[in-house]
């Protein structure tokens, strides 16, 4: 594991924390009974799979 050879400062550190930005998860349109759905592409096969209700997922606009 790499380690620092002299204390990195609290502006610097800061500074360099507040870069990070979360983005966000692109959505997939499914079809499940008749129904438009969005859901994140990672849960499309448990979703064919029967491991979601559709009924709590919010409707495709």
């Amino acid at each position: 594991m790499a380690v620092p050879k002299r204390r990195t400062s609290r502006s610097r550190t800061r500074s360099r924390r507040a870069q990070w930005v979360a983005t966000p998860t692109p959505l997939t349109r499914v079809r499940v009974d008749g129904r438009d759905v969005v859901v994140p592409s990672r849960l499309v096969p448990a979703l064919r799979r029967g491991l979601l209700d559709p009924g709590t997922l919010p409707p495709a606009p």
